[in-house]
């Protein structure tokens, strides 16, 4: 007879970071899958809560995986994605069937795993329900509208390196303040937008002569 796996909600970044490590083993002690499926990971974390997933992608946004081409842009889109039904106050979000079979390297995933763990138990100490107001409609759709922003700055920040983490972090702060309901970290995600927007500001000279020199003649 086939088991039921009973999970509880992700509360924090250490149940995250459990659920993902759990989706990147094999079933059976089968040994660890070498690619896993966006599609695989959202359904262990929990289709159905924005916090968690805004989480999750910002995390991956910022995470070795993304030195694969494309990836910076494939989780800026996913994000949009997310972050826009969050924004419109949509139930439970939706994703296209392509962004869900998408499947991204298992190794770089389970070092940064490992390696934010440490980190994850210090943040989970300091992370509470704070300011819930914030984490309620109608300033929640306000987290939603910035993680969009946050993907939109993704986009020419992704031509330059590290400068993606930025934006990447302001995902994950706002994902976590969705998941913890921490109106603090709401704040402190909408500052880290403010800093990716001064910094498109700040480069975009450069970004323009990069862009047009793609194009000769």
């Amino acid at each position: 007879m086939a088991r039921v796996r009973r999970t509880r909600n992700v509360e924090n970044l250490s149940g995250l970071l459990d659920r993902i490590a759990a989706e990147t083993s094999a079933p059976d002690g089968a040994g660890a899958k070498e690619t896993v499926r966006v599609g695989d990971l959202l359904n262990a974390i929990g289709r159905r809560a924005y916090g968690p997933l805004l989480l999750a992608i910002g995390l991956f946004s910022i995470s070795p995986a993304t030195i694969v081409p494309g990836l910076t842009w494939a989780s800026a889109v996913l994000t949009f994605v997310v972050a826009a039904q969050l924004a419109l106050g949509l139930k439970r979000p939706w994703m296209p069937r392509r962004v869900l079979a998408i499947a991204v390297p298992r190794a770089p995933l389970d070092g940064a795993i490992r390696r934010a763990r440490p980190w994850a138990a210090r943040i989970d100490k300091i992370v509470r329900p704070r300011f819930v107001v914030l984490a309620d409609p109608p300033w929640v759709n306000m987290a939603g509208l910035l993680a969009m922003a946050a993907a939109v700055v993704t986009i020419p920040l992704g031509f330059i390196p590290f400068a993606p983490l930025v934006p990447g972090l302001a995902i994950v702060l706002l994902g976590l303040g969705v998941t913890a309901r921490d109106g603090l970290l709401l704040s402190y995600g909408a500052a880290a937008m403010v800093g990716a927007g001064w910094l498109v500001w700040r480069e975009a000279p450069a970004l323009a002569g990069f862009l047009a020199g793609l194009w000769p003649g």
